[in-house]
């Protein structure tokens, strides 16, 4: 299955769903230097260090400092990764209300980071994009 990439169509079918809990961005040297009981929802290696997205209950137990207060929103649209336009139109909507938004694309869906305190507007305003 390779995912939509009609853009009608993924914006259609966006249906945000909002996790529960408060999400935060950590940065650690590299992953040895990752205190042990960690399930980070994202992971990714850059240059300057390891970016981990964490529930922040499980950065405040491993005394991690974390940024940006998040809520996590999965866009339940299959998604093609070579999709075109779908995330322009999610970060323009979010950013003309101004809401940050932080996304990530994996293999079936795509995920966007908002203000935890803007979620159920942003959850709201992605519902009205897609026209529900």
């Amino acid at each position: 299955m390779s995912g939509q990439t009609d853009l009608g169509r993924l914006l259609a079918g966006l249906d945000p769903q909002l996790h529960e809990g408060e999400y935060v961005f950590v940065t650690l040297p590299d992953a040895a230097s990752a205190p042990p009981g960690l399930d980070p929802v994202l992971s990714f290696q850059e240059d300057e260090g390891r970016t981990l997205i964490l529930p922040r209950g499980q950065a405040d137990d491993a005394g991690l400092a974390g940024l940006f207060p998040s809520a996590w929103i999965t866009l339940r649209i299959h998604s093609s990764l070579e999709a075109v336009g779908m995330m322009a139109a999610v970060a323009t909507a979010l950013a003309r209300a101004g809401i940050s938004c932080n996304a990530v694309a994996a293999y079936y869906h795509d995920h966007v980071f908002v203000q935890h305190d803007r979620a159920r507007e942003a959850v709201g305003l992605l519902r009205d994009l897609s026209g529900r």
